[in-house]
């Protein structure tokens, strides 16, 4: 497996620290709104990369954070500010005030929102969702062990601040200089007054005493945590100090990331993430997706137009993760056709004897999958595969399933599976697990000769990426 680290600005092979297994943290969303279709290619990068290292036999922990806490209107002090709106409130705060009801109401319930999300788009859920708002402790243990070695340092009004200039690889990861950086949108004078250098960010903010929810008793008296510290708490605590790969989106590499970075590695001595992965943006007819050019779309506009999320994801697909993409409802349309007639040729290929997936077609899409991700390249494969006429159709079934596995397109579906109330019974469910050895070992001719057993009792089989389902024939 080989991806574009944004650190070193070049494409490296990926060798998990502990064997077969690799561990990724991702940054997850700030749930103080719907998720929109541009944070969800974001979040298909980790998805893909963690598919991928199970095609190949490995073992994956992820972890991905919910921001529920601390996430600013502006939390850079360098003149970012979200969709003209800069200022010092709390995202969350600031939504909860908007639709009356409380702050973890509001988080709860768009973070349900964002699960529902990734299931429409197949994206495997993470080992682990941390919280913001339940990883305080860990953020204060951080914050004081930062102080302790000299790196963060108590401002003059009670907040926390992490000290830019003593960390010597500072803009490693974004370009950035210290001594071109310079002091630009100020959300909050008062906080920003108490810093030594511009640069410097809040670890942990003084609370003023009109903010009366999201609020913790620490050290350094009443607040809450800045941005940037909650990433480095929750993924030290759940991933240890060597992380294999951190992915999010191309706009996270300045500040956060590059924060996220001084702060990890300040506290432990060592360069935690061992490569940076980053989604590029995404633009929808052409422009930056924002309520101002009312063009934000989400995944339940494309089930309200009548079509399959999947068929966003395979949009998706057709782009590399690090190249600009402009999406539009015309793609996503022509992706829908392209969805409806694979699956309608696997149902069909699917009736037919199984063979073997000829060697250099699977090393054909493996390669450009491990190649950074080349997804456009692997879908080429699968249209070559889809008009070869001298394969038959037991091996365009068998290709289709198997790389299905990494692409995540739901192309064999699931229709008419037992239930708890009608379970298979024994003898059939013997005879499904001998014909799954014998896939297992590409034994085909005894494979097919068990599916004709089955058939023969009243049960067909369907293969799928996740193995095989069993159907009652008049089910």
């Amino acid at each position: 497996m080989r991806l574009y680290d944004t650190r070193t600005r070049t494409v490296e092979t990926i060798t998990p620290q502990r064997e077969r297994h690799l561990t990724l943290y991702a940054c997850g969303p700030t749930v103080y709104r719907d998720a929109h279709v541009g944070n969800m290619r974001t979040f298909l990068l980790t998805d893909l990369i963690a598919r991928l290292a199970r095609l190949h036999g490995w073992q994956t922990t992820v972890v991905q954070n919910i921001t529920d806490v601390g996430h600013m209107a502006d939390d850079t002090g360098l003149g970012g500010v979200d969709e003209g709106q800069g200022d010092g409130e709390d995202r969350i705060l600031r939504q909860a005030e908007h639709e009356g009801r409380g702050a973890l109401a509001v988080a709860r319930h768009y973070e349900d929102a964002f699960h529902r999300d990734l299931a429409a788009l197949n994206i495997h859920p993470a080992d682990h969702y941390p919280r913001a708002s339940e990883s305080i402790d860990d953020m204060i243990t951080l914050i004081a062990a930062l102080v302790d070695r000299g790196h963060a340092y108590v401002g003059g009004d009670g907040s926390v601040f992490f000290d830019a200039r003593s960390v010597a690889d500072y803009g490693a990861l974004s370009g950035n200089r210290l001594d071109e950086l310079r002091p630009g949108h100020k959300f909050d004078a008062d906080i920003d007054s108490t810093k030594r250098f511009h640069a410097d960010w809040a670890l942990w903010k003084k609370a003023p005493e009109t903010r009366t929810q999201l609020v913790w008793d620490t050290p350094w008296g009443v607040g809450f945590p800045g941005w940037h510290t909650e990433c480095s708490a929750m993924s030290i605590k759940l991933l240890g100090t060597s992380i294999d790969v951190h992915t999010g989106g191309i706009d996270l590499r300045f500040p956060h990331h590059e924060d996220e970075r001084a702060q990890s590695n300040s506290v432990t001595g060592t360069d935690v993430v061992r490569h940076w992965v980053h989604a590029e943006h995404l633009l929808f007819d052409g422009r930056k997706m924002s309520k101002s050019a009312g063009n934000v779309v989400l995944v339940d506009h494309v089930a309200d137009r009548g079509m399959d999320p999947l068929a966003l994801r395979l949009a998706f697909l057709q782009h590399r993760y690090r190249q600009q993409m402009n999406l539009t409802w015309a793609v996503i349309e022509g992706a829908q056709t392209t969805l409806d007639r694979w699956r309608k040729n696997v149902a069909a290929w699917a009736t037919s004897p199984s063979e073997p997936i000829p060697d250099e077609l699977q090393q054909g899409f493996l390669s450009a999958a491990e190649d950074d991700l080349d997804t456009p390249r692997a879908l080429q494969v699968l249209r070559a595969v889809e008009r070869d006429s001298d394969l038959t159709d037991g091996a365009r079934f068998e290709f289709f399933a198997w790389a299905d596995r990494l692409l995540g397109l739901d192309l064999v579906r699931r229709v008419g599976q037992a239930t708890e109330a009608d379970p298979l019974p024994d003898d059939i469910l013997a005879l499904a697990a001998e014909r799954q050895e014998a896939r297992a070992q590409r034994d085909f001719a005894t494979s097919d000769r068990l599916r004709d057993q089955l058939a023969a009792r009243g049960f067909t089989v369907t293969d799928t990426a996740d193995g095989q389902v069993i159907d009652r024939s008049d089910a």
